[in-house]
């Protein structure tokens, strides 16, 4: 699941990687909520390609794994030794306190909180069926605006090469759901939202 939204077969998968927001909105307004650029960066469970993606920005990556109870209880990095924390889909699922308790040790004064999550009311939303991150994460009582987190909406796209690229891969990634959207498609991509979920480190006590 790093780099993406979903899980998929890997040819699927390195698929998505290159259809997933190739204007690169995602990465611009990461920079401008951080900003990232020219800072010491933490990225919670990434890949390679969003490593690539935002170290083109100057960002100085350092990859840890999402915290997994006691396996993984804290990340293996000093207090104060990040400018900024990045997950993007595959931690902070909903909001826990240990992550947020792992995030306010590790960065310095000033430094911020970036999460990137599904926001829905696009295309994509419609091959994925009912999902927390299109309705209860984003509530004023959800789980992150409630814990004192912003939220900014950017609205990318899924980008193929062709319609034709767009529907085969629709199907075969989707099944039914697939078929159906890809059997509606005009153009080579679809909407995609994302919301990312910004706010600063809390002053300690």
């Amino acid at each position: 699941m790093a780099d993406l939204p979903i899980s998929l077969p890997p040819a699927l998968a390195d698929e998505l990687r290159r259809a997933l927001d190739a204007e690169g909105k995602i990465p611009r307004a990461l920079d401008a909520l951080g900003p990232i650029g020219d800072r010491d960066v933490v990225l919670v469970g990434g890949g390679t390609e969003e490593t690539r993606r935002l170290s083109t920005i100057g960002a100085r990556i350092t990859n840890v794994e999402p915290l997994n109870g006691e396996r993984t209880a804290v990340w293996p990095l000093p207090a104060d030794s990040a400018d900024a924390v990045v997950a993007e889909w595959s931690a902070f699922r909903g909001v826990s306190g240990k992550e947020l308790e792992e995030a306010q040790r590790i960065l310095r004064p000033g430094g911020r909180l970036l999460v990137v999550h599904d926001y829905g009311r696009d295309d994509v939303s419609r091959l994925r069926g009912d999902q927390p991150e299109y309705s209860d994460w984003s509530r004023r009582d959800g789980p992150f605006l409630s814990a004192g987190f912003r939220i900014r909406v950017v609205h990318c796209f899924w980008t193929f090469g062709s319609v034709t690229a767009a529907q085969a891969f629709l199907a075969a990634a989707f099944g039914p759901a697939g078929q159906i959207v890809a059997d509606e498609l005009k153009r080579p991509r679809l909407s995609y939202n994302v919301a990312i979920y910004h706010r600063d480190r809390a002053e300690r006590a």
